[in-house]
């Protein structure tokens, strides 16, 4: 069995659980519309491949073996234009819990660190940035990575620089404070509330602090440093997602860009997870 074999099977199954729809056809029937499993997969299956939607489908045909897993045969795939529409319909809250299924294949520690990275929007041609006011270039990501498996468990992204890297690390540590133990993070994200409000989570703030008096010293003598180093894990892990599935988005809405970045995500754990 093919990589892309295995990743197609790890990942049908995956948004299988995800939308409930475990035993249903995939292809319309009776006037019905494409399972959502189905579209999910596409739309996987695209960003694994680096391609547009047209050329996503053109690939398609030519693999019978990738379409069998999905439950489709070359006739049954939908136009480039419905899987584009297609992706509107797929909600950031089913990304999410997407991205947490695919997690959930590798063996997680429960130390984690977090890191904020960049993704350009310089796709768009010029006279369509000016046609719609698309002025904004970068997209602001931040990721929870386990520090062991170098999983991405959880995303925040936004296209401003507005709020603190300190309130966006309380945010998502609030989504994942039962399955967290300890988390690392630079001195960006130094702020004595910060630690306060991850203590009372139950998680331990690995977070240096900047050096102000003597006794800031002190405070980061007591941290581990073994804990500690293994936030450089969240550059690697950005490194490595923008490499294999590319630095910047397709998508021109915000919205689907979001969605975009965090389905890159799901790729990026479920083909590392087929991979070990």
């Amino acid at each position: 069995m093919t990589k892309i074999s295995r990743f197609t099977e790890r990942c049908v199954s995956i948004a299988q659980s995800v939308t409930g729809e475990r035993g249903e056809s995939a292809a319309p029937s009776g006037g019905g519309g494409f399972a959502d499993y189905a579209l999910v997969s596409l739309h996987c299956l695209r960003i694994y491949l680096d391609t547009s939607y047209r050329m996503t489908i053109d690939l398609l045909k030519e693999m019978p073996q990738i379409t069998g897993e999905i439950g489709l045969e070359a006739a049954d795939l939908p136009a480039p234009s419905t899987l584009c529409k297609a992706f509107d319909r797929i909600e950031m809250s089913v990304c999410r819990v997407l991205l947490r299924q695919s997690a959930q294949l590798h063996d997680l520690s429960e130390h984690a660190a977090i890191d904020a990275t960049f993704y350009e929007r310089d796709r768009a041609s010029r006279h369509y940035c000016h046609r719609t006011n698309y002025s904004v270039q970068t997209l602001k990501v931040t990721k929870l990575v386990d520090t062991a498996t170098q999983a991405v468990l959880d995303l925040h992204c936004s296209t401003t620089l507005e709020g603190s890297d300190a309130d966006l690390c309380e945010q998502i540590a609030r989504r994942n404070a039962g399955d967290l133990r300890s988390l690392a993070a630079d001195k960006g994200y130094d702020k004595q509330q910060l630690r306060e409000r991850l203590r009372d989570l139950d998680i331990r703030p690995l977070i240096k602090h900047r050096i102000f008096a003597p006794y800031d010293h002190a405070h980061n003598a007591r941290i581990d440093e073994d804990r500690y180093a293994q936030r450089s894990m969240t550059e690697t892990v950005n490194s490595a997602v923008k490499r294999s599935l590319g630095y910047a988005v397709r998508a021109r809405t915000w919205y689907r860009e979001f969605r975009e970045i965090a389905l890159m995500c799901v790729v990026y754990n479920i083909k590392r997870a087929v991979k070990q």
